[in-house]
């Protein structure tokens, strides 16, 4: 259902290197880059993720309790997506694991990138 979604950006440069580095454990490659958008996408998907310098020119914000969840392959990608972020300038909001109460077992990692945005990654066994 999903076309694409956007994540704002403060430094682009900054920023492509924190994404091309956490997308890379989960299947993900940059496969356009441009001054205000640069899109990800794994082979075989139909929906894409861009980051972007907002339109109206003003701060990259993120909204409370707003949230991108990707889907791994297994747990150690989940792990390296972890790994990856807080190498990279992100900061950890919950360390891999699994979550209780959920079925199928829920393993997750959660982060937020350089400008704030909070991340997911998480299998399902």
């Amino acid at each position: 259902m999903i076309a694409y979604s956007t994540v704002g950006v403060n430094d682009m440069a900054r920023s492509i290197a924190f994404y091309d580095a956490v997308f890379a454990p989960l299947g993900a490659a940059r496969e356009t880059t441009s001054e205000t958008w640069t899109g990800y996408r794994r082979a075989g998907d139909r929906g894409r993720f861009f980051l972007t310098r907002p339109f109206d020119r003003q701060a990259a914000s993120n909204g409370n309790g707003a949230m991108l969840a990707f889907l791994a392959d297994s747990r150690a990608a989940v792990d390296a997506f972890h790994a990856a972020a807080l190498g990279h300038g992100g900061v950890c909001e919950g360390p891999p694991g699994v979550r209780e109460g959920m079925d199928p077992v829920f393993y997750a990692a959660y982060v937020r990138d350089p400008d704030g945005a909070k991340l997911c990654a998480f299998v399902r066994t």
